[in-house]
């Protein structure tokens, strides 16, 4: 059974940072493609960026250029460093398997980025 365990939201003004961590465990992860996604109130959950098991990354162009991704294997971890937030930024992160896997059915508790001032 995967466990993902995320960490970091908070409230942060327009234009502050935050990093965001996920912890996880009972799975190889070094094997998989790691992304991390982003559900805000009323709308579906998105794939916001993604980083594969070599390290390579893409991400969401409405995050491009803000957003880093990047992936700790001796530590199970995988982060979000996000900066000049922006108030569309706001919503519950998680993360989850990415790449053709797709996610594993069970997912986190998120962590709840709010921006705003």
């Amino acid at each position: 059974q995967v466990q993902l365990v995320e960490s970091g939201g908070g409230l942060v003004q327009p234009g502050g940072s935050l990093r965001l961590s996920c912890a996880v465990s009972g799975s190889r992860f070094s094997a998989y493609a790691m992304g991390w996604y982003r559900q805000a109130p009323g709308k579906q959950r998105e794939l916001v960026a993604h980083i594969t098991n070599g390290g390579t990354t893409t991400y969401a162009d409405s995050v491009k250029g803000r957003f880093t991704i990047s992936r700790d294997n001796a530590k199970n971890t995988v982060y979000l460093q996000m900066i000049s937030l922006k108030p569309e930024d706001t919503a519950v992160y998680y993360c989850n398997r990415a790449g053709g896997w797709g996610p594993w059915p069970s997912w986190g508790q998120g962590t709840q980025v709010t921006v705003s001032s």
